[in-house]
């Protein structure tokens, strides 16, 4: 059972991630401008994604410029592919390259032996971060991105009995199967942050705001993070 079929086509957003870059080349004449990136935490059943396209347009309104989502399975996507690799990553020079590096020494020594493509994805996450207009969804963007002023950290979280049936109806899978889906993949993640940053992604340390998956729609999550973000920066409003 693969958590990919939780969110659209590998193909399909690859597509729109280059499609993503090449207007922001277009748009590049208005550098200096901050652009808010928002990352998103959460335990595995949450209604993250669906939550992250709701967001993505509202944001596209209130900005008038194209945002995109990235998550784990599009970062391990473009982490394959070189050219794409190498722009995504092209313009993260040497000053932002010696913080992320500072970030990495902090919580992830592991890297410099046996784990490059962790480092390797971090970058992905650090550059995208940095340019901003981007939801980050997953790993350990919050704790990556920590140090770049212009990004705002979420997380949501649910009862068990929520995401068991989120994934029963989100899946078509029987209540016995998603009960398994859950706690294994749930693990795992709780596994990676701990394994490569020796810190638990419920500390509330991280994040701006947390939200509860039972009380509140993926839509209400998502306005309520577009309001939060866009009082924050100021110049997000259309001119």
């Amino acid at each position: 059972m693969s958590e990919r079929l939780l969110v659209p086509s590998i193909e399909m957003r690859l597509g729109a991630l280059l499609e993503f870059n090449r207007r922001k080349d277009e748009i590049d004449a208005s550098r200096g401008k901050v652009r808010p990136t928002i990352t998103v935490s959460r335990e595995f059943g949450c209604e993250a994604y669906p939550m992250s396209e709701c967001l993505k347009h509202i944001m596209e309104k209130k900005t008038g410029e194209t945002w995109a989502i990235m998550d784990k399975a599009l970062l391990e996507e473009v982490a394959k592919h070189h050219n794409l690799s190498e722009e995504l990553v092209s313009r993260l020079g040497e000053k932002k390259s010696r913080i992320l590096d500072d970030v990495l020494g902090t919580f992830s020594p592991r890297w410099k032996s046996d784990n490059d493509h962790f480092r390797l994805l971090c970058k992905h996450v650090f550059s995208l971060a940095e340019k901003g207009n981007v939801i980050i969804v997953g790993r350990g963007s919050s704790i990556v991105t920590q140090q770049l002023k212009n990004c705002y950290h979420f997380r949501m979280y649910a009862s068990h009995q929520f995401k068991v049936a989120s994934i029963t109806k989100r899946l078509k899978v029987t209540k016995e199967e998603a009960e398994i889906t859950v706690e294994k993949n749930q693990k795992q993640r709780e596994a990676f942050i701990r394994d490569y940053f020796n810190l638990d992604p419920r500390d509330q340390r991280f994040y701006h705001l947390v939200f509860n998956n039972d009380k509140n729609s993926p839509e209400r999550i998502a306005q309520m993070i577009a309001e939060y973000v866009t009082i924050g920066c100021g110049d997000l409003k259309k001119e």
